[in-house]
């Protein structure tokens, strides 16, 4: 039985859904395919993904193709109360599903809901951040050999799963769908960087242009944000751990210093390394009167909020879902979100076009799977490069972008002494 937070918010949910769908014309073209195909049938699916209308649509296109779907979120702040109702109430051209979010969920309730789909028996398992598999592999050992593999949305979880595998103890294969080109040079750089601004700018109400900007990391989805930041006319400041990466930020035309020189910069703030204790008491000490933070990184561990909670002589709202926090010599500093993920816990996540091409990959990720069952002897598995191909190829023509195919003559060229 579906928990949500209320089944008449399901209309606004609705409309969300058909919007997104418009915008996702790959989907659209696999929900089609599943449709005939019917890849999923008699199977189930658990997938905990931030529960907003695009991922609603990624649920009905796998629902298209057989698939039992149950559903969470992965993220406590990210789920839409209204598109939850859409997907519990269904609509002409799609059936009700079991849901299990709500928006602004404790930690006991979170747990709670994501140990429900896992109850259902899952035979694939949409992961982003790793929660649903590690539970599986915890709490509920009895149902692994019910699964036939599993898929992997994010950085986060993805280096998880690797862990869990070095150590020998995932059970089953997982596919790092985040590692897929058309996954992370498009959502990680493109998607990371305009939602992660959306957020800032719809929550805040503040100018960019003209601020220092102090980015955490310098991954795809760093330089993302950093991009967008440049764009938008701040000063872009980089602080890093990788050597390799601190250059390409220094040869892209950004400053790049310890954490600790570019706390006393800052103006605004954004952790996106996907580590714990990025921004910490030591960071806090030198920050400017009024600077303002937030995490982009999936967990909310790396602005220390619970430091300021604790030591912090004042905190209070200062504007819908903007904490204040004042020390004690009168600075105060500002945390969007709980500092959880800026981008869909003050935002509405990545643009539609971007998650076109994510969940394209989830889809036809999960359909290899049960294509392959009982075939595939790693554990840790990267998405099939002629599905990367397939997918950027469909992308182009729905964009009505042609492009030059190798002749005869060229490909031999190519290959010649391999």
């Amino acid at each position: 039985m579906s928990e949500i937070r209320d089944i008449a918010l399901y209309e606004s949910g609705e409309r969300k859904i058909q919007w997104v769908k418009q915008n996702m014309p790959l989907l659209r073209s696999i929900e089609k395919e599943f449709s005939e195909t019917k890849p999923f049938d008699g199977l189930k699916v658990a997938l905990s993904v931030h529960l907003e209308a695009k991922t609603a649509y990624l649920c009905r296109v796998l629902a298209a193709g057989g698939a039992e779907m149950y559903v969470t979120g992965s993220n406590p702040l990210s789920t839409q109360d209204d598109v939850a109702a859409a997907l519990v109430h269904g609509s002409d051209d799609a059936s009700p599903m079991e849901v299990f979010a709500w928006h602004g969920t404790t930690d006991e309730e979170y747990h709670r809901h994501i140990s429900k789909v896992v109850e259902a028996g899952p035979n694939i398992i949409i992961d982003d951040g790793g929660d649903l598999v590690n539970l599986i592999h915890t709490e509920y050992r009895e149902l692994i050999p019910n699964v036939i593999g599993g898929c992997e949305e994010t950085t986060t979880g993805i280096i998880r799963l690797i862990a869990m595998n070095r150590a020998n103890e995932l059970e089953f294969p997982m596919v790092l769908v985040n590692n897929a080109d058309c996954k992370h040079l498009f959502d990680n750089r493109y998607g990371t960087g305009q939602s992660v601004w959306d957020g800032i700018n719809r929550t805040t109400n503040l100018i960019v242009a003209g601020k220092n900007v102090v980015v955490a990391g310098y991954g795809w989805c760093g330089k993302g944000v950093a991009m967008r930041a440049k764009g938008l006319g701040a000063s872009v400041i980089v602080t890093e751990v990788d050597p390799i990466k601190a250059m390409e930020a220094v040869m892209d035309g950004f400053k790049v210093m310890p954490m600790t020189e570019a706390a006393k910069l800052g103006d605004f703030f954004v952790t996106v390394t996907g580590c714990d204790a990025v921004i910490t008491e030591k960071s806090f000490a030198n920050m400017k009167d009024g600077a303002i933070c937030c995490n982009a990184g999936h967990f909310d561990c790396e602005v220390d909020v619970a430091w300021l909670r604790k030591n912090a002589v004042r905190s209070w709202e200062a504007r819908n879902n903007i904490q204040g926090y004042e020390l004690s010599d009168g600075r105060r500093i500002y945390i969007i979100a709980e500092g959880r993920l800026v981008n869909l816990a003050a935002g509405d996540g990545h643009p539609a076009e971007i998650m076109d091409m994510s969940f394209a990959v989830q889809a036809m990720s999960a359909a290899y799977l049960v294509r392959n069952k009982g075939r595939l002897t790693e554990k840790i598995i990267d998405v099939p490069r002629e599905v990367d191909l397939e997918i950027a190829a469909r992308k182009l023509s729905a964009w009505g972008v042609e492009i030059d195919h190798l002749t005869k003559e060229q490909e031999e060229y190519l290959n010649k002494g391999l």
